[in-house]
């Protein structure tokens, strides 16, 4: 296996690759350098039901650094959406914390952006040049000329300049997304959060986007963290993936997947690391203990 495909447990990189473990490592930290740009530190999040407390996510810890695409991955309920809105702010931890440079996240801010999977994220009566502008004029990061300006150049980064002035229910879902990710971006934030944001569409519509995305990251290399439960999407999406245990959510593993691409999803390697992933992430349903 390819040291870019390596695959970590939570107490270091399994054995299926022992020559492999510390070169894999330094090239790591040479490619992402040795600051994180977010850092969740051994965090519990819990939520509350008519009936009981429930535990979300148990000491769960990772780095995410400028310029990753970072994914998490795992069954339903493992508590990766919650994860992601405890980033953003709206959920705070009933245990460790969560750093963005350095400093601990409290609150929601414009330095931290969700794009989510819903289509109607996107206020009906604003068309889609209003849309990208209304957050940059509501937090007064820009003014209506420059906001305006900025909103072009995001909505051309997407493709849609041609589609400024309609309304959004002109609009597909998959182009719906995409002025969701414009507005997202023309904030300009520290990190983009993206919560399974392809889910709902059509298996080809979800390719293409999925495509515009790293081709979007190309140009413009924000931070990402992305939720999915897809692990053909995390291995596509992704250069790096935390793989969270069944519910509560625990970090299983961490692996290093940038050497795939949507042109390597038929590959013999790519296939055999997402059946490893599979096995990984439902072992403990088959009696095999976290």
């Amino acid at each position: 296996m390819n040291s870019t495909a390596i695959l970590r447990g939570t107490s270091g990189f399994i054995p299926e690759a022992p020559a492999l473990r510390e070169s894999g490592k330094r090239d790591a930290d040479i490619l992402l350098g040795s600051a994180p740009l977010l850092q969740v530190d051994d965090v519990s999040l819990e939520y509350r039901t008519p009936e009981r407390v429930v535990r979300a996510t148990h000491r769960v810890s990772f780095d995410v650094h400028q310029a990753d695409r970072f994914v998490l991955l795992g069954p339903s309920g493992c508590g990766k959406s919650t994860l992601l809105k405890a980033v953003a702010g709206f959920i705070p931890p009933v245990g460790g914390e969560i750093r963005l440079d350095g400093k601990a996240v409290t609150a929601p801010g414009p330095d931290r952006i969700v794009v989510f999977q819903e289509f109607d994220q996107l206020s009906p009566w604003k068309t889609v040049r209003q849309n990208v502008m209304f957050p940059l004029l509501a937090s007064r990061t820009l003014g209506r000329k420059e906001a305006e300006e900025r909103a072009l150049h995001y909505l051309a980064k997407v493709g849609l300049s041609k589609f400024a002035d309609v309304h959004p229910h002109q609009l597909s879902g998959g182009m719906k997304q995409r002025v969701a990710i414009a507005r997202a971006l023309a904030m300009q934030p520290r990190v983009l959060l993206m919560d399974e944001p392809f889910a709902a569409l059509d298996a080809l519509t979800r390719r293409k986007m999925q495509e515009e995305l790293l081709q979007l990251w190309d140009e413009v290399r924000f931070t990402l963290l992305f939720v999915t439960h897809s692990i053909e999407e995390a291995l596509v999406v992704g250069n790096r993936i935390a793989l969270l245990s069944p519910h509560p959510g625990r970090m299983r593993a961490e692996i290093n997947s940038h050497e795939f691409s949507l042109a390597s999803a038929g590959s013999t390697e790519f296939q055999n690391t997402a059946q490893r992933i599979h096995h990984m992430l439902f072992e403990e349903e088959a009696g095999v203990p976290s």
